[in-house]
């Protein structure tokens, strides 16, 4: 029997529905812990709350403007400069767009033209591949292995070809938890000036590093900000997932190239949810360094819950996420099987890596858990999982 979906286009036969429909909705049928998506179950602070209930009430509820409302795009300005020494243009080479998966999918359908390549790294965000088919483009990816998901620069390099058009980066890196760390980006840069290749940039999870360890923007390395487009959003920072608020921020160039292509899909969203944005950007230091410690806390309490459930844990840098190796409890490695049985053997849901790989037989044995959840929700998940080992 054929998979083959009627009347899609063949540029997207074999996507499907998105793992993250199928695992949620069995977490509700279920009624399990959900450590498959990626969202917090606490809300974001106060002030930006109350700004965005503001705005509702005195009528910003209408378009705004479609490169994003002035007060927002300065806030990002601001931010750049403020956390990485980057300055920017509010009018020229900043966008707001439907959080940062608007922002990729507008850059590659704007940059990418048929058979034109793209150097990413795997696994990567399911976006990622569906994007860049539809803009035409092929994925060349370069796999980061455990136990540090360390890049092999030569395999990038290798990588390179005649039709390579841009490389597509992640960090903090979904789903590893990986960052990328200065001397694997300079290697990435040098790569990318040699061959004069745009990078886009995804780093939404730019405040969420744990143990010291820095996030660098790629733009801020030397030759780097005019060949650079970066997507990041308020959603994860402030725990606004819902909102999809994000921004594009590079050269007047490139951005306005994404605008373009931008403005014919959602065109404007997130009227009142922009300015209660720009009220978080503009945060004390003390709320970003509290927010990161808080969530390494999580990560430890569930990585350490995990090892005693008996898994393989790959304790991330950075991020929401955490990799296992399954095969300690599961000798035939299945992840996917694994991942839709376990809702009815303990009723905790998880994501199955092998959905972010190209060939899924490299991440076959390997799973996500998500700790951007309460203490005691992780407690429960644990308790749950420990039933597996039994």
């Amino acid at each position: 029997m054929s998979d083959r979906v009627p009347y899609l286009t063949s540029k997207l036969q074999g996507f499907g529905t998105t793992i993250f429909g199928e695992m949620s909705a069995l977490a509700l049928a279920t009624n399990s812990v959900n450590l498959g998506q990626g969202f917090p179950d606490t809300d974001g602070p106060r002030e930006v709350l109350d700004a965005a209930i503001a705005a509702i009430n005195s009528g910003q509820n209408q378009y705004p403007p479609a490169i994003g409302v002035p007060m927002l795009r300065d806030a990002i300005v601001e931010h750049q400069r403020r956390f990485y020494g980057l300055e920017f243009d509010a009018t020229t080479e900043v966008l707001v767009t439907a959080g940062s998966s608007e922002g990729l999918a507008s850059a590659l359908l704007a940059l990418l033209d048929a058979g034109d390549e793209v150097i990413t790294f795997e696994p990567m965000f399911d976006i990622y591949q569906a994007c860049i088919a539809m803009a035409g483009g092929q994925v060349k990816a370069v796999t980061l292995h455990p136990p540090t998901f360390g890049v092999d620069i030569d395999e990038v390099r290798a990588a390179v070809t005649p039709r390579t058009k841009l490389i597509l980066l992640n960090s903090p890196h979904n789903p590893t938890g990986k960052v990328f760390n200065r001397a694997e980006l300079q290697a990435i840069a040098d790569i990318a000036i040699e061959h004069d290749l745009i990078v886009v940039t995804d780093e939404v999870y730019e405040h969420l590093t744990f143990d010291g360890i820095e996030h660098i923007p790629l733009s801020t390395l030397p030759g780097m900000r005019e060949r650079t487009l970066t997507a990041s959003s308020g959603g994860k920072t402030f725990n606004t997932t819902g909102w999809k608020v994000g921004w594009l921020t590079g050269p007047a160039a490139l951005v306005a190239a994404a605008r373009t292509a931008k403005q014919y899909l959602t065109y404007v969203s997130s009227g009142p949810f922009q300015p209660a944005i720009a009220v978080g950007l503009r945060l004390p230091d003390s709320y970003f360094a509290e927010i990161a410690l808080d969530l390494q806390s999580k990560r430890d309490r569930l990585c350490d819950g995990l090892v005693e459930v008996g898994f393989d844990v790959f304790r991330p840098q950075g991020t929401y996420f955490v990799t296992v190796d399954i095969r300690p409890l599961r000798a035939d490695g299945d992840g996917m099987a694994f991942c839709r049985e376990l809702p009815g053997m303990c009723s905790v849901v998880a994501i199955p890596n092998q959905v972010f790989y190209t060939d899924p037989r490299r991440g076959r044995h390997l799973v996500r858990f998500a700790f951007s959840k309460r203490l005691d929700v992780l407690d429960d998940a644990v308790s749950r999982l420990k039933g597996l080992a039994r």
